[in-house]
């Protein structure tokens, strides 16, 4: 497959910022409260284990191996219905206007919005039979801060966000975000189209908190990433086919897609993948269940069958993101061997740079400091 048509990565088409679709309650950090009182009356109830009809699926596009789903269907004889977002905005515009999944899958942040909101099904990890692989293997899913106890989600995967670069033009980087200001690669450096991570950059950059939504330090962030755009070629999230074509000499990059780059790079040793001393962003996707899921019984033996170490195998070795499965931690270490720099670890985890949600008027404020940052 040549560079030109490869797919789009499982992210190049996240927008985050547009928080005109989000109907957020005052705090700022959750979603409006539904209006289906069966729903909410059954929230908390547990879930019966059972196939109760075809698993009505909303993720990403192209993140489950479609061996993984066929597999899933034969077993349990049930039909597998895809709708895929592009933005954890577009998922929650869809959540809004009342539509209805079986299985969706939030970031930290955005399942922390879900679960203020009332909107997801509790999960008894005691009916999940793989769930001690994930929270047995993986102390920190335990109890994270975006959903305590994890009652309402599962994790699904981890990355972090660092610099990919063409080792064949640049040779060694400095391991630095300030990397990406090098004259040398003036015109062909790409930021992620994503507000928080190249706000978050500029925050790190400056020794800034990453979710900082204080004025005067959003204008510091701003300043500072005034001086990268006369420097970049654009704002994109299709990391590695930037990298592959020869659009990017360097770009910022989630962990997951340069992994995924692997499969398709004739010469891995071209390319390099680097987290900046500064810090590293970290984030997880989670399994959930909203509170009007249909088949919610379905949703738990879905969630179950993808916990099995073979099928999470498969899975790494399509996505490129690793998946907190005790046992399989060999696979993901295999693929990323030649940019260790993409394992994730507990203190990954632990080191607590995951973007956090902020009160309506830091969210604003964020918004404006983006708008600002892509203006130039």
């Amino acid at each position: 497959m040549s560079p030109e048509v490869l797919p789009l990565t499982r992210r190049s088409f996240l927008r985050a910022g547009a928080t005109a679709a989000l109907a957020l309650t005052s705090a700022g950090c959750g979603f409006a409260s539904g209006d289906d009182p069966a729903a909410a009356a059954t929230a908390h109830t547990p879930i019966d284990v059972k196939i109760d009809g075809d698993l009505v699926y909303f993720n990403w596009a192209d993140f489950v191996d479609p061996a993984v789903f066929e597999g899933f269907q034969k077993e349990y004889g049930v039909k597998v219905v895809q709708s895929n977002f592009d933005s954890m905005e577009g998922m929650a515009a869809k959540l809004n206007a009342g539509n209805r999944y079986d299985i969706i899958f939030p970031t930290a942040k955005w399942a922390q919005r879900l679960t203020a909101g009332g909107r997801l099904r509790t999960i008894d990890h005691t009916r999940l039979k793989n769930a001690e692989a994930v929270f047995g293997g993986y102390g920190y899913f335990a109890d994270p801060w975006y959903d305590p106890g994890s009652a309402h989600t599962v994790p699904f995967t981890m990355y972090k966000t660092g610099i990919g670069w063409r080792r064949d033009r640049l040779g060694e980087l400095t391991g630095s975000w300030g990397d990406l200001w090098n004259d040398q690669v003036k015109g062909k450096v790409f930021v992620l189209d994503d507000r928080d991570e190249v706000l978050g950059m500029g925050a790190l950059t400056l020794g800034l908190g990453l979710s900082t939504s204080d004025p005067a330090e959003l204008g510091r962030v701003t300043d500072t990433l005034r001086t990268l755009r006369p420097r970049l070629r654009g704002y994109s999230s299709d990391s590695y086919n930037n990298l592959l074509n020869g659009n990017a000499d360097m770009t910022q990059a989630w962990s997951g897609d340069m992994a995924a780059m692997l499969a398709q790079a004739e010469d891995p040793s071209v390319f390099g993948f680097e987290v900046a001393r500064e810090g590293a962003p970290v984030n997880t996707d989670c399994y959930a269940i909203p509170a009007n899921a249909q088949h919610p019984g379905t949703a738990m033996l879905f969630i179950d069958y993808m916990l099995r170490p073979e099928n999470v195998k498969k899975n790494i070795e399509y996505i490129g993101y690793p998946m907190p499965v005790r046992g399989t931690e060999d696979a993901y270490q295999a693929l990323v061997e030649p940019f260790p720099q993409c394992l994730v670890t507990a203190d990954d985890l632990k080191a607590d740079l995951f973007f956090r949600n902020g009160t309506a008027a830091g969210e604003r404020a964020r918004d404006a400091a983006w708008t600002d940052v892509k203006a130039g």
